[in-house]
């Protein structure tokens, strides 16, 4: 499994250049990433050319065509083209995003595609997400409570503590924030990274949650929480629009006001 970007030891090569369709008069051409730990092979770079009159305005449009019409063996995730899911999240003109979202016009020349910049890659376009949600679970991302519910009843909110968690339950968990994180690239070991932390204050600032002391002095550490320095990638390339780095501003000013 190699890890992107660049696997080690590994030297990217240029790869096979697929052409467009005879006649085609608007093309559009792409550069993608491949690898195959089972070829024993260094990753490369394959190219492609699309006739757009005859494709959807999507990065994920063009995607499936390639792989339908052109390169069966090209690998990546997909499932709902709707912007939910968050499994066709990639590097697509060196900023992350969704697939599915990210259209074409947008990117401005050949479009090079690359999988989440620092994640284990498993082929392709496909990166190893196994740590990514170890570190979600880690955080205990469900209701915690110690009082007895009320029988027969759900546990209520206002519409004002309702209002506390938009701009946080929204998350997809595409990892396009915090692969796109310089301290997650070199500290994800033990660094967080904005979006588990996002979803650790979803939960903090739920107001039906009781377990709120615990989950921050799981938090009080040096790099699960404190190695963001705001630089604010997080939000730039979020593709529900969300902030992670106010999330994570709003988890450090809990910890200090319980010091107080």
């Amino acid at each position: 499994m190699a890890e992107f970007f660049l696997p080690k030891n590994s030297k990217i090569q240029s790869g096979t250049s697929h052409s467009a369709p005879e006649g085609a008069k608007r093309i559009k051409k792409f550069k993608i990433y491949r690898y195959d730990p089972d070829s024993g092979k260094n990753p490369r770079y394959d190219s492609y050319a699309i006739d757009l009159d005859d494709c959807g305005p999507m990065v994920l449009d063009a995607l499936i065509k390639i792989k339908s019409e052109q390169d069966p063996t090209l690998t990546f995730r997909r499932s709902c083209r709707e912007g939910i899911c968050g499994s066709c999240a990639m590097n697509m003109g060196g900023r992350n995003g969704l697939a599915c979202t990210t259209a074409m016009a947008d990117i401005p020349g050949e479009i090079r595609i690359t999988p989440l910049p620092h994640m284990d890659v498993i082929k392709d376009l496909v990166p190893d997400f196994t740590h990514f949600y170890a570190q979600y679970a880690s955080i205990k991302p469900w209701l915690q409570t110690v009082s007895t519910t009320p029988s027969g009843k759900e546990r209520l909110q206002s519409p004002e503590q309702r209002e506390q968690l938009d701009g946080l339950y929204e998350c997809i968990l595409c990892a396009c924030c915090s692969t796109s994180c310089p301290s997650y690239w070199w500290n994800n070991d033990k660094f967080l990274g904005p979006a588990i932390l996002l979803q650790a204050y979803r939960w903090l600032a739920d107001s039906r949650d009781e377990a709120t002391g615990e989950r921050l002095d799981a938090l009080e550490d040096p790099f699960r929480l404190y190695r963001c320095h705001t630089i604010m990638n997080c939000a730039n390339v979020c593709p529900k629009g969300l902030n992670p780095a106010k999330a994570i501003a709003e988890i450090k000013k809990m910890e200090a006001e319980r010091l107080v």
